[in-house]
């Protein structure tokens, strides 16, 4: 599996290469600034992207924004943010096309190894990653004025920030200490409430709750 690294800070960066090389991944690319993230993207076709979102020149979104023009470029290519920040406009436009695999971390709740290359190869395989304090971000600026995610129980927007972190119906069950079948009723009250096709699909389900809550911003 082939990533193309896009990190400023050169201890940071040197060590997720030897993580990533550890766990048999090839680095494609390791770079520290926006245009050189560009060249490697549109140059190299990478399996997956793991950019931050501040880099050179400008030390804002550089990363993001990059990483969103490659996504205009090549449709569906997978990007896993690693930051510091949630940068919320520019993650909602990640996050609402619903092509590809997707990911957002927040580098100080990364805690092991594992957890990082589980969600760099859950994000190109397609599917998403999604820090909880993120998805709790987005869900709280979206709710205060949003009707339809007024609408849900506390324990079906509990549910629904599971959901959007990539869990199963299985694995929200066994967090929640509940059976499947209660999380598939859950489910399909969610879905409705937000006039949303259900699907068994879990990639598919989280994409188009993102995209939910991304649509009329």
């Amino acid at each position: 599996m082939r990533v193309v690294l896009a990190e400023d800070l050169f201890l940071l960066r040197d060590g997720l290469v030897r993580l990533l090389q550890a766990y048999d991944f090839e680095i494609a690319a390791a770079v520290e600034s926006g245009p050189e993230l560009s060249r490697a993207l549109a140059e190299l076709e990478p399996d997956v992207a793991v950019v931050d979102v501040r880099l050179p020149p400008t030390h804002t979104d550089e990363g993001l924004q990059c990483a969103l023009e490659a996504r205009r470029k090549k449709p569906g290519l997978p990007v896993l943010v690693l930051s510091q920040h949630v940068e919320q406009l520019y993650a909602r436009e990640l996050l609402a096309d619903g092509s590809g695999g997707v990911g957002y971390l927040l580098k100080d709740r990364v805690f092991d190894a594992d957890q990082f290359v589980d969600a760099v190869r859950r994000v190109a395989a397609g599917g998403t990653a999604m820090d909880p304090q993120v998805i709790q971000q987005l869900l709280t600026r979206r709710a205060a004025d949003d009707r339809p995610l007024a609408r849900l129980t506390p324990r079906e927007t509990e549910v629904l920030e599971l959901m959007a972190q990539g869990r199963t119906n299985a694995a929200i069950a066994d967090r929640l200490v509940v059976t499947e079948r209660a999380i598939a009723k859950h489910t399909a009250n969610i879905f409705a409430k937000l006039g949303l096709e259900v699907s068994d699909d879990d990639n598919r389900r989280v994409l188009a709750v993102l995209a939910y809550l991304d649509h009329g911003r």
